[in-house]
């Protein structure tokens, strides 16, 4: 009895600790609205259905047992189940309670798991856009109908399990008989099963008028376009009244059940309900396969032509794609003026070399620092003073600590360190090919200026750290450095000052440590749900999550931008998308980060209502409205009062680094495939239908992401940060179509979709790279990579509008075994003509065969290698003075003759020296303390004694 008590107790701590935990973590995020509102709706529909679920099947059993007839009018058979009944008799209280209490748990439950449509209906806002057939707004078919078909879900089961409950009932107590003679149930048992009957045919009835409006939104294969949403001709004309004529059939067999308690007969009712029955298979099913195939397949375009024209319009606008600019593009390109193109391709876009998809090994190497730091698989791609800028942040990597265990791994080892950038369009002088930083180093250094570097909350960071007590943090390593240690500063997290918070989270964590740890004290704080896309989801919802969340500096912190979006699948004649499919391409299948939102969510409306961001430092999350008129979004926003910011209130400096997301663009780049076509007979026929290509540089049958790029589209005077696509016609390689939208937040034309179909005989992304693929340089330099033991590897292949022509250039990498890949070479594509060469300005000369100079970054128009850039002189001060002091060091430990304290002085004073030649080399400034410096970067006089110090010091 005692284990017995101590198990339930356990149970039931358990069970409460999951609950307190999470409320303790809304409550430090500061969304405990969200939390107690999503539980106090769960709670309320549970009591109500659970409860309605109860009462209906209660009295039922109820009014069953008391309509039995008397014992001495039992038949034999009935006699025969007296053992039944005398067993049930003294607990029959308790078996209904049971009986009531199991089946009210359970439509409890299952009710509880729609409060996001409850919510929705009752905070329902007009869409102000009214559907085409039955003059309904929107909001009907998005908020209104799942709740009432939930409502007659729960009907239908309600009667169900009555109907059933109260025959046996009736059968055991002999008011229904199968084997004796004479008639088969009483007038009571055939009056009170004849009302139920009845009232689950007038729930038929309610479905068939449900089903009406349910048209507008059903999906069908229609073999001339594939996935189809809304009425066709046959729904129009032979569904909608065959669903009318069942509704008032399924009204008067129901009025005919229900006249049984006067009648007491069966035989009008099963007559009624053989009716409905025959009526249902005749109109509502052979009927419409009539009118399909005699009046609709004879003629099916013109018949067709209205809806489909109404699922056009609906489905443009859904998906936000009904403003989408086409223009016809030649796409062959003038090549009579060989010296205008090359000049034109100077600013035709800023060519983003550094791949982001690519490099991430390279900035391992470099940067990585300690084996406990870790780049994401594929980098971001952002702005910084007005250039294309490859980012990724040094986050922490458990799996690289150097002695695991429960202390190291949650107190130790807490969080990464800084943000490391390179610029996109160009590679550092005087290397192998590696990427030229803008902020390196540890701590890290350079254009970004100072921001708070460490990275609580980060990607990688899936594990749970303890942080701010008596067990001090390590902060970074650096060589011939002191190790730095921290304490955590920042207000996230809950407090394990309290007992009983200790115990919920040694219970919720199974982890008994927590509970007596002398690690854990005054102070201490846990922090968990650490990845941006967990905290959003957790605040949030309602909302589905973009599959890249991306960092940015802003204003001294390190801001995760989430973008997240409201979806419905009630948009009346709006096609459905699979989002977790029209999702996934070459990048999304490699980088397990990089998950799709929603996975195998089907939706037929979705904005990019919500831009979040959460404190790489602190958890804060924010979310902001960024689409005022999403009517899905206002709904939301009144369900959850306080939780979503004004747009206004988003800085400046943060709208620098918004832009427009890649989920949502790959879900309308799959919808223009078909949909940028607005007439129905074109579109009925598909001879313009496109197809997103496959990614040519993986060789899988994967599509190719989208890439962001500043680029100038035709009748453009200025490049703008665009995320740009490219189509191929159905089962042809060449190039059917180029997309781009403006991706720059901060412009005015943000979100312009603008697509050039392709007139010209021009050729495919795998076309281009099997002309690369071919190329007789190309050989050559793959054979003399495989004989130094390396591999090629493809860079991202860029497609650029250029003067009514397309350019293509992909920068192409060498990695050898266990190094990391470098750029070695840049391929360059217009018309017919494909080179190979060592840099891009080398390429688009020969391209063009006309001398030309580099393409500028986006900006001034200067090449931004001859420009120094912002905060450079400040870090080559900085590490001119750290090499003075440690020269200094040096000198008098030399003196002193303390060899340690010589050598470690030499460390920093190769660090600082390094420091100093790379910020020399990004600001074209001598490295020089005061002295002319050498070509090596050393000061003269100081290189000179540090050589001698080192022979001495040997």
């Amino acid at each position: 009895m005692t284990l017995g008590v101590l198990a339930v107790l356990a149970m039931a701590f358990v069970m409460f600790a999951g609950f307190w935990t999470d409320w303790l973590w809304y409550r430090s995020v500061r969304y405990s609205s969200v939390f107690t509102t999503t539980l106090w709706t769960k709670i309320g529909l549970f009591a109500a259905f659970g409860l309605l679920m109860a009462l209906a099947v209660g009295v039922n059993i109820w009014l069953a047992h008391r309509l039995r007839p008397p014992l001495s009018a039992m038949s034999l058979e009935q006699q025969n189940l007296d053992r039944y009944r005398m067993g049930i008799a003294p607990y029959k209280k308790w078996v209904l309670l049971a009986v009531t209490a199991l089946v009210g748990l359970i439509a409890g439950a299952s009710a509880s798991g729609q409060w996001r449509t409850w919510l929705m209906w009752v905070n329902g806002v007009p869409f102000g856009q009214k559907d085409p057939q039955f003059q309904l707004d929107v909001s009907f078919f998005a908020f209104d109908l799942p709740w009432y078909r939930f409502l007659l879900g729960f009907g239908f089961a309600a009667a169900v399990l009555s109907l059933i409950a109260a025959a046996l009932v009736h059968y055991l107590y002999g008011g229904l008989r199968i084997t004796s003679p004479g008639a088969r149930a009483t007038a009571a048992a055939t009056g009170h099963l004849s009302v139920l009957l009845g009232i689950f045919v007038a729930l038929k009835a309610v479905a068939y008028w449900l089903d009406r409006y349910g048209l507008a939104v059903k999906s069908s294969d229609f073999k001339a376009t594939g996935n189809w949403a809304g009425l066709r001709y046959v729904d129009a004309n032979a569904y909608l009244p065959a669903k009318t004529i069942l509704f008032c059939i399924a009204v008067i067999c129901a009025l005919l059940f229900f006249a049984t308690l006067w009648r007491r007969t069966w035989q009008l009712p099963v007559i009624g309900f053989g009716l409905m029955v025959l009526s249902a298979i005749l109109i509502g099913g052979l009927y419409p396969a009539i009118v399909q195939k005699f009046q609709v397949q004879p003629n099916e375009q013109a018949k067709e032509a209205p809806y489909i024209k109404k699922n056009i319009d609906a489905t443009r606008e859904a998906y936000g794609i009904d403003d989408a600019k086409v223009d016809d593009y030649q796409g062959v390109g003038d090549s009579k003026d060989n010296a205008k193109l090359r000049e034109d391709a100077e600013t035709a876009a800023s060519y983003r070399l550094i791949d982001p998809n690519v490099v991430s090994p390279t900035f391992q190497q470099l940067q990585q620092e300690r084996k406990y730091y870790q780049f994401p698989t594929t980098l971001d791609v952002d702005r910084y003073d007005g250039q294309d800028t490859v980012v990724g942040l040094r986050e922490l990597d458990v799996k690289g600590i150097p002695k695991s265990n429960w202390i190291n791994d949650h107190f130790t080892y807490t969080h990464g360190y800084g943000v490391v950038a390179a610029k996109g369009t160009a590679v550092k002088p005087d290397t192998e090919g590696a990427p030229d930083f803008v902020q390196s180093g540890l701590p890290s250094r350079g254009t970004l200026g100072e921001y708070e570097q460490r990275i609580y909350y980060g990607e990688k960071t899936e594990q749970y750290s303890i942080v701010g007590g008596p067990q001090k943090e390590l902060d970074y390593e650096k060589n011939g450095e002191p190790t730095k240690t921290t304490s955590y500063e920042g207000k996230s997290g809950v407090n394990l000052s309290s007992p009983l918070n200790r115990a919920a989270y040694a219970a919720a964590f199974s982890e008994p440590q927590i509970l007596y740890s002398g690690a854990i004290g005054e102070g201490s704080r846990i922090l968990y749900n650490r990845t941006p896309k967990e905290r959003v989801e957790a605040v949030a919802p309602w909302l589905s999550l973009d599959g890249d969340a991306y960092p940015a500096v802003v204003n001294g912190r390190i801001q995760w931008i989430v973008d997240a979006y409201t979806t419905t699948n009630g948009y009346p004649y709006a096609s459905r998308t699979t989002l977790g499919d029209t999702t996934a391409d070459s990048l999304s299948q490699t980088d397990s980060q990089r998950a799709v939102i929603a996975q195998q969510n089907q939706v037929n409306y979705i904005r990019n209502s919500v831009k979040a961001t959460v404190d790489a430092y602190d958890g804060t999350v924010k979310l902001y409205q960024w689409d005022t008129e999403d009517p899905v979004l206002k709904t939301w926003m009144k369900a959850f009062p306080g939780t979503v910011k004004a747009k206004g209130e988003i800085a400046p400096a943060l709208m620098d680094h918004l832009r427009y997301p890649q989920d949502l663009f790959k879900v309308q780049r799959e919808l223009l495939t078909r949909y940028h076509v607005e007439s129905p007979s074109q579109f009925y026929s598909g001879s313009d239908a496109w197809q997103v290509p496959d990614d040519p540089t993986t060789g899988e049958k994967s599509s190719v992401p989208p890439y962001y790029l500043s680029l100038k589209m035709p009748q453009e005077q200025e490049r703008k940060f665009s995320l740009t696509t490219t189509f191929t016609p159905n089962g042809r390689p060449n190039l059917g179509a180029f997309m781009a939208v403006d991706a720059d937040a901060s412009s005015k034309d943000y979100g312009t979709i603008r697509l050039l179909r392709v007139t010209g005989d021009v050729p495919g992304p795998q076309q281009v790279q099997n002309r690369l693929n071919s190329n007789a340089e190309v050989a050559e330099f793959v054979r003399n990579l495989k004989g130094a033991n390396s591999d090629i590897e493809y860079g991202n292949l860029l497609t650029i509008p250029l003067n009514d022509g397309f350019l293509y250039v992909e920068p192409v990498y060498a990695q050898g075994n266990n190094a990391y890949p470098l750029l070695k070479k840049v391929a360059v594509s217009y018309g017919r003509e494909t080179v190979f060469k060592d840099t891009l300005g080398e390429a688009l000369n020969a391209v063009f065969g006309e001398e030309g100079e580099t393409p500028p970054p986006p900006g001034d128009g200067e090449d931004d290698t001859t420009r120094p850039p912002s905060g450079g002189d400040d870090s080559l001060q900085e590490a001119i003075e750290d090499a003075q002091k440690a020269y200094d060091e040096g000198e008098e430990a030399l003196k002193e003759q303390d060899w340690t304290a010589y050598g470690k002085a030499q460390e920093k004073l190769q660090d600082a020296l390094q420091r100093a030649a790379d910020a020399g080399a990004e600001t074209g400034a001598p490295a020089k303390p005061g002295a002319e410096a050498e070509p090596g970067g050393k000061p003269g006089a100081e290189a000179e004694k540090d050589e001698k110090g080192d022979q001495k010091g040997s």
